[in-house]
């Protein structure tokens, strides 16, 4: 609050939805087409839009990345601090399942493609690995996604 006119400002958190989407073992991953980590694989994700639900803003990025529909499911896990000045405060990662569409890249990916853990490519974000960690956990502990 300004002690001189009284006015108050409060920061919003920006708020990124994402999802972690699986086909016979391997993860869905996009490739960076721009900064920040161009050339670098994250997840399918991106800023919730104003008065939008979370779970459709995962599946509409999903949609733009990659041009695969899905249907979004439980939360895999929430992620909370700023990786860097242009990114989420927070961000909410879906598990979720392809239900139609043919992989293509779009919007701000330049390839996308399914890996095992074995051939992971060079991660972008600390929620990506952190959410692929959480996905191989479940997997070891029999918990099948």
């Amino acid at each position: 609050m300004c002690p001189q006119c009284g006015r108050i400002h409060f920061e919003d958190p920006k708020v990124v939805a994402g999802v972690l989407v699986l086909r016979d073992e391997k993860v869905l991953l996009v490739r960076r087409a721009g900064e920040p980590q161009q050339g670098r694989w994250s997840l399918p994700a991106g800023f919730v839009d104003a008065g939008e639900d979370p779970r459709q803003a995962a599946a509409r990025e999903c949609l733009e990345e990659t041009g695969l529909t899905v249907e979004v499911g439980e939360v895999l896990d929430v992620f909370a601090g700023r990786e860097h000045p242009a990114g989420a405060d927070i961000v909410l990662v879906f598990l979720a399942t392809v239900r139609r569409g043919e992989p293509r890249p779009g919007d701000d990916a330049d390839a996308i493609g399914f890996f095992g853990l074995e051939d992971l490519p060079p991660l972008a974000f600390r929620a990506t690995q952190a959410s692929i960690d959480r996905w191989r956990g479940r997997r070891l502990a029999g918990r099948m996604l």
